[in-house]
């Protein structure tokens, strides 16, 4: 019998702990917008855009793509960085604004979900075309934003 009510006790005290009444999880930006970009989202594509494509140099032509699991890894990784970052963007405290903003974190988490998945399949054409969207995006939200960035 006291098995019974100790069953009954805790099921009862599992229905109240999950009463409905969620509360947010309050999120707090570490820095800056600029530091996000310079620390976090920056190196991360720095990394992607150089994995992609080739360089001319006076001893010929440089292929950049990674050539090893690893390398490939690294650039699925960067891509994960810019994706993530691509939503923290639209955080309290890091979102400029709620249109034009989050319109642009939104296409830098696309863009870099393709990167993200042309590395996973080593795919070195699919990585340079994602790189070029994931740059498209960044020119475009800094065309935007560029004033906004500097005060």
């Amino acid at each position: 019998m006291r098995h019974v009510a100790l069953i009954l006790a805790l099921c009862c005290g599992l229905v109240g702990c999950s009463s409905g009444s969620e509360q947010a999880v309050k999120t707090q930006p570490t820095g800056s917008v600029y530091q996000m970009m310079t620390h976090y989202l920056e190196p991360a594509a720095d990394k992607i855009w150089g994995s992609a494509g080739f360089v001319i140099t006076a001893d010929g032509e440089v292929d950049l793509q990674p050539t090893t699991d690893d390398g490939w890894f690294a650039v699925e990784h960067a891509a994960t960085v810019v994706a993530e970052g691509g939503n923290l963007l639209m955080l309290e405290g890091y979102a400029v604004d709620r249109d034009d903003w989050v319109e642009y974190a939104q296409g830098l988490s696309r863009a870099a979900l393709k990167a993200r998945t042309a590395a996973e399949q080593q795919d070195a054409d699919l990585l340079f075309a994602a790189g070029g969207e994931v740059y498209s995006v960044c020119k475009a939200c800094h065309n935007r934003y560029i004033n906004e960035m500097a005060e």
